[in-house]
């Protein structure tokens, strides 16, 4: 079991976020804020994806208004991004956001920070102080040094963090993203030890979804094994329901999150294999397509790891020429012929 690290806890709408709540999953819209109409089913999707929260982009007045149409069409906590703008923060807030996304690289005067805090603080809305490397980097007229950038975001952070602190206001969220994999986990390891608000875990542009999900499983997930990180996003270009199957990939693994479905395991074949693994295999997923039961099923092409995963699978297939051994529980069941596998492993599952 991970220990998490400890937090005080911030409430976004119904949804609370700290050591004492289940990590949430959020994406972000990515249609334009003033199509309603899109802009809602892309929520809803997501929400039936699994997704906690979702964050929208509120760059002109438009988009705020906008904004306020869709927080009355959906359920699930919205988030406005705003960045440069204070004003959008404000009419973001006044329309029914439950939390607003500020960047430090890009709204910097102090009475317009002091000006959002206040009506954050009057609609009881929550705050995430966001640092990308790239907004921070971009402030200085140098090059930043690769080996000076987790300070500088934990300095940008410090400043921020202290001006809603000296306002009286403490339902923040921090994060710090980096399209770097170590330097994210460096940063929030040093967030982690500085502040005691809940973090939010992400890479920047982590790239199209296949090239996306082993940076995102290498970052987020030493850090979540590390007990850091109390909600999550997997930055991916395209859908953004791929986003949230990525992000709960990687909260199951952990063991931060229930599975609510078959997980399948597949022998990598060798050879050793007197049958096609792959084929079979994907006739077992397909199958399991139907099957909404969590349960752990192994398709397995020899005597060497096949044993080994009929024990700890709930259902496993053993397959050899033109035929396989069936388990349930570890128990051996059944031999059955090829063409008998998916149905009679569908029947094991009806058993569990």
């Amino acid at each position: 079991m991970i220990s998490r690290r400890r937090t005080s806890s911030v409430s976004i709408g119904a949804v609370r976020l700290g050591a004492s709540d289940p990590v949430v999953v959020q994406s972000m819209t990515k249609v334009p804020t003033t199509d309603v109409a899109r802009c809602v089913r892309q929520v809803q999707r997501l929400v039936r994806a699994g997704c906690g929260l979702v964050r929208i982009a509120v760059p002109r007045r438009a988009d705020t208004i906008a904004f306020g149409q869709i927080v009355q069409k959906v359920r699930v906590p919205l988030i406005a991004d705003v960045h440069f703008s204070a004003d959008r923060a404000v009419e973001a807030i006044e329309a029914g956001a439950a939390k607003v996304r500020l960047n430090p690289g890009n709204i910097k005067k102090q009475e317009d920070i002091f000006r959002i805090i206040d009506a954050a603080k009057m609609h009881r809305v929550a705050a995430r102080i966001g640092v990308n490397e790239a907004s921070i980097r971009d402030l200085k007229k140098a090059p930043v040094p690769p080996e000076q950038r987790t300070a500088l975001m934990l300095d940008e952070m410090r400043s921020y963090v202290r001006l809603f602190e000296s306002r009286g206001f403490d339902q923040i969220v921090l994060s710090a993203k980096s399209t770097d994999a170590l330097r994210t986990i460096e940063v929030n390891r040093a967030i982690a030890e500085t502040f005691d608000y809940p973090i939010h875990l992400g890479l920047t542009h982590a790239g199209l979804p296949g090239d996306a999900s082993i940076p995102s499983a290498v970052a987020l997930g030493t850090l979540l094994a590390e007990g850091i990180g109390d909600t999550i996003r997997v930055s991916a270009a395209g859908d953004p329901v791929v986003e949230t199957e990525i992000a709960k990939g990687i909260l199951i693994a952990l063991g931060l999150r229930e599975r609510t479905g078959p997980e399948l395991i597949v022998c990598p074949t060798c050879g050793r294999t007197e049958i096609n693994v792959v084929k079979l295999a994907k006739r077992v997923e397909k199958a399991l397509r139907s099957i909404t039961k969590p349960c752990r099923v192994a398709v397995m092409g020899c005597i060497v790891n096949g044993p080994g995963e009929a024990e700890d699978a709930d259902v496993a297939v053993c397959a050899a020429r033109e035929k396989a051994a069936l388990y349930l529980h570890g128990r051996k069941i059944a031999v059955v012929p090829e063409a008998q596998i998916v149905p009679r492993l569908l029947e094991a599952i009806g058993q569990l």
